[in-house]
């Protein structure tokens, strides 16, 4: 049976309250209100942007959801995990600082914000899952006490993994730092010393101190290197590297496994929402803004986070007319879907729902 996904065109230009009472009816036919009670932990999954990118998703066009969840219950929160590369979102204190800023906060949104995996990402829940590549996965401790789960992603492109959206956002974004580390064991990037400008922005970058100085180029220490990538992102030459076919694959597949992990492996229910506006090449981790690959497409909903993961790309290319997220990143971006599909996370085939505007 075909998993349904329901889709509602919107334009991320479109007012604050259209595009709340938008999100809201794309998600009601989900969301069953008498199953929560004043007892019932809701947690709203979102990336809280990163400092100078303001793609992603606007709290306000989530304040029609937050309206009707808490005439529920009043245990209601935003919620990310730390991050694995530096920056301001490597740690609560200043991730908190920094989703303030961005407008997440108990004084804007009228719900706090609490960061799943402690201070610095080392609070974890273990969960057994035994599947090819990941035998323990190592989740955010937070999301093992929560009973609703919004996944709230905005759908972009991706360095490594050639787009990120619910399975991205499930699998490497509810995981503890420990978590992301065994993800990206397997990415060992590389220096083209020829095109290399000694400019060390990528020395600048990395968490570990893993880009190592040498008479007019860098080189990384395979030893130091966790593999978070951000030195791919931030190389202006492109003179780093990567073994893309074998370390885009692995990390698909573990991200993949991670989300199932959460999606079947926590006694939770769990709704979708995908963000098909202010669509770039690479995701809201970059520090700066990005031009913006195809017009705004809307938003989609589901509680299969396979086939509304399978209905972004879809939409996203044929407005495109052509594969051009496989195009412009230069991954096979189909790895994660069949993995996942195979692991029994949901399923590639799909019913697309288009609603109209009410």
């Amino acid at each position: 049976m075909k998993s349904r996904v329901y889709f509602l065109r919107a334009n991320h230009r479109e007012n604050d309250d259209i595009l709340a009472q938008k999100t809201w009816q794309v998600t009601e036919p989900l969301v069953d209100l008498s199953a929560l009670d004043s007892s019932s932990f809701v947690a709203l999954k979102i990336h809280f942007g990163e400092k100078n990118n303001y793609g992603f998703i606007t709290p306000s066009w989530l304040k029609t959801l937050i309206k009707f969840l808490a005439t529920r219950t009043k245990r209601l929160f935003w919620t990310d995990t730390n991050t694995l590369y530096t920056g301001l979102r490597s740690n609560a204190a200043e991730h908190l600082q920094l989703a303030a800023q961005h407008g997440f906060s108990q004084e804007n949104t009228g719900i706090p914000v609490i960061i799943a995996d402690g201070l610095v990402g080392r609070d974890k829940y273990e969960i057994e899952v035994h599947l090819p590549h990941i035998q323990k996965a190592k989740i955010a401790s937070l999301l093992a006490t929560i009973d609703y789960l919004f996944c709230l992603s905005h759908f972009t492109g991706h360095i490594l993994t050639g787009f990120g959206g619910a399975i991205k956002n499930l699998g490497m974004g509810c995981a503890a730092r420990v978590g992301k580390l065994e993800q990206h064991s397997d990415v060992h990037p590389w220096v083209k010393t020829k095109s290399c400008r000694y400019c060390l922005l990528c020395r600048a970058f990395c968490p570990t101190a893993a880009i190592i100085p040498e008479e007019g180029h860098v080189r990384i220490d395979d030893e130091k290197c966790i593999g978070c990538g951000e030195c791919l992102a931030v190389c202006p030459v492109g003179a780093i590297k990567l073994r893309w076919s074998e370390s885009s694959e692995l990390i698909q597949k573990k991200m993949a496994e991670y989300a199932w992990a959460v999606h079947q492996g926590l006694p939770l229910q769990a709704v979708y929402l995908n963000y098909l506006v202010k669509i770039t090449k690479d995701c809201d981790c970059m520090s700066k803004e990005r031009h913006f690959i195809v017009d705004d497409i809307g938003i989609l909903s589901s509680q299969d986070p396979v086939a509304i993961d399978q209905a972004s790309v879809d939409l996203v290319n044929q407005q495109a007319g052509e594969d051009l997220l496989r195009k412009l990143t230069g991954i096979n971006w189909e790895i994660q879907l069949e993995h996942a599909q195979q692991i029994g996370l949901g399923s590639r085939e799909y019913e697309l729902i288009e609603l109209t505007s009410e």
